[in-house]
């Protein structure tokens, strides 16, 4: 409070014609708070401050004081703010902590604001004065020092990768049942959230069971194999560039011919669509999502299904960057059809489906843990009024946020990916 910022960066992000979508958004606002009742964190503390349009405000207040004439005439009149020490915090404490930038606020906004672009343009503005919240920006620095964002070393990976292969030998019955490391000249490179070597290698199994199954001609890289990318959510866009970068350049050198994103909704959409604009160059080479894969593979007969193998009934939670903001809803609802015999939609659902509370970085900001899992209530009770068994996320952020929501509000449901579950009904006639 009351300390000295530089504030050229921040307000050179503001400034006219450099963004026309900013600018657009930015004045588009009504104030008329339909999207109140669209958001997690108003809907759970019912304070104006958590309102969408609250948030955006912040941004716009902002951008009036310093690009208006009525704005620097007459401040008060117009609610133009001056960028100091307590509106930066109060920025800090509503752009990273309150908002999942889960894209639900769009939805229900009358003339469709972007909500959410706005509050990654003000995330910019404080990643410009060196105020990420300090265990984000930790994560997106394990990501440019180590090549993924948990710091795993490369050896213990491989090993990980190694004993998971042994197993899966072991459960085929085939030495051909392998996981590829670092092979050239592949039909797929396939990628991996980090917490699937760390917390959750049964999905690492099961994916390769089905590429067994699918007789395909695949590999992952030792080093750079992680789909994550948390410069999508610090604000830095040097730095998201650099780790979108590490993909890419990986995949020329092993010479893969397809990007296969593994189960993971912000990796989805920050390599796929925002990776192309962080490195200024169209990719030369296909990128598919793991949802996208799996219904192929079910389309063309390349893997058999008994749905009766899973019988429990079944939910899907729908990771907002896979579905709002991906358009992925019917592939996950077709892979998931084919795989289960028993499912039950959530309450909304789909488009319009909340989010799991751990999106937008949430997840790895520790200072709003609390915060974090209150507003998971909402989807704990969304989950608890199927009388599902099982959850399906096609996302390891989500995972592991409902694993913690299933644990807090005690659920007693399984939390599966959507490769574990079609693991599950494979059907593999051995030789």
């Amino acid at each position: 409070m009351g300390r000295v910022l530089n504030i050229d960066k921040p307000l050179e992000i503001l400034r006219k014609g450099v963004d026309s979508k900013l600018e657009t958004n930015l004045n588009a606002c009504v104030k008329c708070s339909l999207c109140a009742e669209s958001c997690m964190y108003y809907l759970a503390h019912k304070e104006p401050q958590y309102i969408p349009g609250a948030k955006a405000e912040l941004v716009s207040s902002i951008n009036r004081r310093y690009n208006t004439l009525s704005g620097r005439i007459a401040p008060a009149l117009f609610n133009a703010r001056e960028l100091d020490g307590e509106m930066a915090d109060k920025m800090v404490d509503m752009l990273f902590g309150s908002c999942t930038m889960c894209g639900r606020c769009v939805k229900h906004c009358s003339i469709g604001v972007d909500i959410p672009y706005i509050v990654r343009k003000g995330r910019e503005m404080l990643a410009a004065m060196d105020m990420v919240p300090a265990t984000l920006q930790s994560t997106v620095d394990a990501a440019l020092n180590t090549g993924n964002n948990m710091a795993i070393p490369q050896e213990e990976f491989v090993d990980t990768i190694k004993w998971m292969e042994e197993d899966l030998i072991d459960e085929m019955g085939d030495q051909n049942a392998r996981i590829p490391l670092d092979e050239y000249d592949k039909e797929i490179f396939y990628t991996l959230n980090p917490r699937e070597p760390k917390f959750f290698p049964l999905s690492i199994s099961a994916i390769a069971k089905i590429f067994y199954a699918a007789g395909e001609s695949w590999t992952i890289s030792s080093k750079y194999y992680d789909v994550t990318n948390y410069g999508f959510f610090n604000g830095n866009n040097q730095q998201a560039a650099q780790i979108a970068g590490y993909l890419y350049d990986e995949i020329h050198k092993l010479r893969g011919k397809k990007l296969v994103l593994g189960e993971c909704g912000h990796g989805s959409r920050a390599t796929r669509w925002e990776g192309p604009g962080y490195l200024k160059t169209e990719f030369d080479f296909e990128t598919v999502t793991a949802v996208e894969l799996l219904g192929s593979y079910i389309r063309e007969g390349r893997i058999k299904l008994d749905k009766t193998l899973n019988n429990s009934k079944v939910t899907i939670h729908d990771p907002c960057n896979l579905v709002r903001n991906g358009g992925l809803y019917n592939q996950i609802r077709f892979v998931v059809k084919n795989a289960v015999s028993d499912f039950q939609e959530m309450n909304p659902y789909g488009e319009d489906n909340f989010c799991c509370g751990g999106g937008g970085g949430a997840l790895a900001m520790s200072e709003y843990n609390e915060r974090r899992i209150k507003i998971g209530e909402i989807k704990a009770t969304q989950i608890a009024r199927t009388g599902a068994k099982v959850v399906i996320t096609p996302c390891h952020n989500c995972v592991d946020q409902l694993q913690q929501l299933n644990h807090t509000y005690k659920l007693g449901v399984k939390i599966m990916t959507l490769a574990e579950i079609v693991a599950d009904a494979l059907v593999i006639n051995k030789q």
